[in-house]
């Protein structure tokens, strides 16, 4: 898993609307998003921006696994 971010809450929309369904993933309460990094292919060629903070800790896949279910993507 790889944490992303997006610039802005519109992209950020357009983001979580093409990787439903495609992808899992979750949305920490910090904004970040953790995804597998075969999206990150995917949102490139979908032309959606993202910043790339690195590879996610266990600690944040862990505290993602806490969350409710409905913070997954």
């Amino acid at each position: 898993m790889v944490t992303i971010t997006f610039s802005d809450r519109e992209t950020e929309k357009q983001a979580l609307g093409f990787l439903l369904g495609r992808f899992s993933g979750r949305v920490l309460k910090s904004g970040e998003h953790l995804v597998p990094e075969s999206a990150l292919e995917a949102l490139a060629n979908q032309n959606i921006p993202f910043t790339v903070k690195g590879k996610a800790t266990y600690e944040q896949q862990i505290a993602a696994f806490r969350d409710s279910p409905s913070a997954s993507i």
